[in-house]
């Protein structure tokens, strides 16, 4: 399984994450990323937030204004079958190795999406997990950058 980096992402804090051409990811996520609530987001284990292009276009349709960086996720990808994908697979992006920890739950912070009906963004993201993204840890530091290739290096056991 391969895909592209479409969106690299970081914030000072909070919602929307902003597109950068690169940022070194390390142990504890993207060089100039930060986290609002560090008790609840970021860590070793949530070092990165991974979300597909293909989940963003799916709750464009549903009425949602996203884009990438609006879930909160560092890296926007396209080609990766994130419903496929399990805790323990290891992937190749740009330059560094990850290894995804467990999907995302849709929390709070995500209320300004729901301008129709409260908690209707946290529902679907909940119903369906992998549209909410992957958290992963950083395996191998390294340069990630938007058009880089990710790609499975090892399946989950």
């Amino acid at each position: 399984m391969r895909g592209i980096i479409e969106a690299v992402c970081v914030s000072p804090g909070g919602l929307p994450k902003f597109a950068v051409p690169s940022a070194m990811a390390g142990r504890l996520g993207l060089e100039g990323d930060a986290h609002n609530h560090p008790q609840i987001h970021g860590g070793p284990d949530q070092a990165l937030l991974l979300i597909a292009a293909e989940s963003l276009a799916l709750l464009r349709a549903a009425g949602f204004a996203v884009a990438p960086g609006v879930l909160g996720e560092n890296l926007t990808t396209r080609g990766l079958d994130f419903a496929q994908l399990a805790a323990g697979t290891r992937l190749r992006a740009g330059d560094a190795v990850l290894e995804l920890t467990r999907f995302r739950k849709p929390c709070r912070q995500l209320d300004f999406l729901n301008t129709e009906r409260p908690g209707a963004v946290q529902q679907r993201l909940a119903d369906e997990p992998h549209l909410a993204g992957w958290y992963a840890r950083v395996l191998l530091p390294g340069l990630i950058r938007a058009g880089d290739i990710i790609e499975l290096t090892e399946r989950a056991v």
